[in-house]
């Protein structure tokens, strides 16, 4: 009689456990149950109602991983992260640092192949903590407030083959998190209103952004924010590299930009002048923000391969930056993109209070209502060559307070047949600046 009980209660047990999936039960606890056994979790085709958290305990679950097959949906009803995983990495990514339940029982958890939809003005996706090597891939988060969540310290974060859709905060947030290498990659973060990869404060090391499409994540409604917004104000974000992307949209959005980089964060020791950068943007399609690369405080960053188009106030803002290499880049108004209140674009380039900034082989063509095509306010140790500024308004380049620069085998002219056009070259205040082998279609006042 007694074995018959026990058979019959663990049966009981097992079938209670096990998710419904049908939309309407609450599967918070059956689901936690699976996760917390470990291994490879796999869930069946259907929709499971989540009410609050499932946590993820990597010391406790072992090695883990969680899988949809794309057909497995969490519908996540209550306030913070549909999944969280905690573990307790408090290390770098250096062998050195690893305590021995990092790679015993932690190491590489995975989520693949699931849909987690927002449910909750709180509803998070995926949040992680303290982890090492999390692997995201082809996981789908929408209507939910952060898409991914990396906080407190995690290391070697992989996420690709994502989709991170219309969201109401961030489709990746570094949130005050210290992580050294990740890699996005092959993803499309797009109308997340809160920017769509986003750090602030903290301690962000190695952050590699590869052929991703990332568009219009800001909205009308919200703070100003970006595409990617690295904002070192509380902390530093160093080491990043932009390549290959596609990243466009919404010029509706105040103070939207593609590409934001606030570079001035918390002193390196008792440096008070850190400035931080050591960043590459390149190879990317970038337009229809109101500044297209905006790098405010930065130092150290190269920019090349790029085409810039539709960028309503600036294709490229730069101020209180210093050693930066801007190298061929198109800069163009091409007619099919120009109508209707694009008409109004401005475009342009302005560096103010720069310094040590190198410009080559740039192609800029048809800034509207701008005092130049490029400005240069307060600069100094400017060197710009080989490069093209054709029909644009103003002049094709100002020097105003700039000294000890070159410009050397630069063509500037505006060919338009129904204006009188600028000078090609206008130079105001500054000394010790030299003028070589330029081709100034319009002359130059200085």
């Amino acid at each position: 009689m007694f074995s018959r009980l026990l058979l019959f209660s663990l049966l009981s047990f097992s079938l209670h456990a096990q998710p419904i999936g049908d939309g309407k039960a609450d599967d918070t606890a059956a689901v936690q149950a699976m996760v917390n056994a470990g291994g490879a979790v796999r869930f069946e085709r259907g929709t499971y109602r989540l009410t609050k958290p499932i946590v993820v305990d990597l010391d406790q679950t072992g090695f883990i991983s969680l899988s949809g097959d794309g057909v497995a949906r969490f519908v996540m009803e209550g306030a913070g992260p549909a999944f969280h995983f905690k573990g307790t990495h408090g290390g770098t990514a250096a062998p050195t640092t690893l305590k021995p339940e990092i790679f015993a029982r932690q190491r590489t958890p995975m989520v693949d192949g699931i849909e987690i939809v927002g449910a909750h003005a709180g509803a998070d996706g995926i949040e992680a903590t303290g982890t090492m090597q999390l692997t995201i891939t082809r996981v789908s988060v929408h209507e939910a407030r952060h898409g991914i969540h990396l906080t407190v310290r995690n290391r070697n974060v992989i996420i690709s083959d994502c989709h991170l859709y219309h969201n109401s905060g961030v489709g990746v947030f570094y949130d005050h998190v210290d992580l050294h290498q990740s890699n996005i990659t092959g993803s499309h973060i797009s109308y997340n209103a809160g920017g769509g990869v986003v750090t602030r404060g903290g301690g962000v090391r190695n952050l590699h952004i590869g052929t991703c499409d990332i568009e219009s994540n800001m909205a009308p409604d919200a703070p100003p924010t970006a595409n990617v917004l690295i904002d070192c104000t509380e902390g530093s974000t160093a080491e990043v590299s932009i390549t290959g992307c596609t990243i466009q949209h919404n010029s509706v959005s105040p103070g939207s930009a593609n590409v934001r980089f606030i570079g001035k964060g918390k002193p390196y020791g008792n440096d008070e002048t850190a400035r931080w950068g050591h960043l590459s943007i390149c190879d990317n399609v970038l337009s229809d923000v109101s500044v297209n690369i905006d790098l405010q405080e930065v130092r150290g960053a190269v920019i090349t391969g790029n085409t810039f188009g539709v960028g309503f106030e600036h294709d490229l803002l730069a101020v209180g930056c210093s050693n930066l290499a801007i190298g061929p880049n198109t800069f163009d108004r091409n007619p099919p993109y120009y109508r209707g209140k694009a008409a109004a674009v401005k475009g342009g380039l302005v560096f103010r209070d720069c310094r040590d900034i190198t410009l080559t082989g740039l192609h800029i063509d048809g800034v509207r209502t701008h005092p130049a095509a490029v400005q240069i306010i307060n600069g100094d140790t400017f060197n710009i060559s080989g490069s093209s500024i054709l029909d644009s308004d103003g002049a094709g380049l100002l020097l105003q307070n700039t000294s000890h620069s070159l410009v050397t085998g630069c063509l500037i002219a505006d060919r338009r047949k129904d204006r009188q056009p600028a000078p090609s070259l206008r130079v105001e205040g500054g000394e010790d600046n030299t003028f070589a082998n330029n081709k100034l279609a319009n002359g130059e006042s200085k």
